[in-house]
């Protein structure tokens, strides 16, 4: 039987047990105002069209580049009167990437969800700080961490109002990520909503020598397959121009055809919900 799960309060939405699916979508990265807010305005009117909860998401530094030289965002004030400006015209929550301790409290004025990236996954430091703030901690599994160790994380997180744990994919040999679908089994015993980032898990990590590459047309298999599996929340990074991206051109989803995308998971979801009943 399946076990039953929290939900997490996201600015006005819930997600988990019980909810419709949720969607967290926006770009990888906050290249600009203007591109922030046509990729929410997609989301929000989507969110509207399906009766489902929608969370925007764009990182203000993409700290964890492969190069040193490569493009990391508008930093961390610009890039929270974006996400501010994001709430303020679409209504949506938003979610961003949470570095350093340091950053935890400042995010957490503005932002509804804070995003503990994957490879920080163990940082206790960190995790302890964001879960301070009074704000729901999306905990993202790190690509070298077995599905059961991130209870560890759940718990170092025990203070935060609501915990979501994040599946991105696994490293197995060198420069591809695999999702094994077991272990979304394993994170649903954690009793916390189970997240599946279809975007990063087609990653191949460091693939483009100074960047990482990956293979956008196994997105849709990856996200329908998880959705079936019965994840209470699906992430995808949207672009408007996907292969004009400053980071993670090669995985990010374009706008364009974001309505039928969203419309098939919502079909395949409410066929694997009806099939567990």
């Amino acid at each position: 039987m399946r076990r039953e799960t929290a939900r997490v309060r996201v600015g006005d939405v819930t997600l988990g047990e019980g909810q419709p699916l949720g969607l967290i979508l926006g770009p990888c990265g906050l290249e600009s105002r203007d591109l922030a807010l046509e990729v929410a305005a997609v989301a929000a009117q989507l969110g509207a069209r399906h009766g489902v909860p929608v969370v925007f998401k764009g990182s203000f530094d993409k700290a964890n580049r492969t190069s040193g030289d490569a493009w990391r965002g508008p930093g961390l004030h610009e890039g929270l009167r974006i996400l501010d400006d994001v709430k303020r015209t679409t209504g949506l929550p938003t979610t961003t990437d949470v570095h350093l301790p340091s950053q935890a409290a400042l995010v957490s004025e503005v932002v509804d969800l804070l995003q503990v990236p994957a490879f920080l996954c163990r940082q206790t430091d960190l995790i302890e700080a964001c879960a301070a703030t009074g704000k729901p901690v999306n905990l993202k599994k790190g690509q070298f961490v077995a599905p059961a160790v991130m209870g560890h994380a759940v718990a170092k997180a025990s203070a935060a109002p609501g915990v979501l744990v994040t599946e991105r994919g696994t490293s197995f040999g060198h420069g591809d990520l695999v999702v094994d679908f077991r272990g979304f089994v394993t994170l649903r015993e954690l009793g916390v909503p189970v997240v599946f980032d279809a975007t990063h898990s087609a990653q191949r990590p460091s693939g483009l020598g100074a960047s990482s590459g990956g293979d956008r047309g196994v997105v849709d298999t990856l996200a329908r397959a998880a959705v079936a599996a019965g994840v209470d929340v699906l992430f995808a990074e949207v672009h408007p121009e996907p292969m004009r991206a400053l980071s993670d051109a090669a995985t990010q989803l374009p706008l364009r055809g974001l309505e039928d995308r969203v419309g098939e998971w919502l079909r395949v979801a409410a066929i694997s919900r009806s099939a567990r009943r």
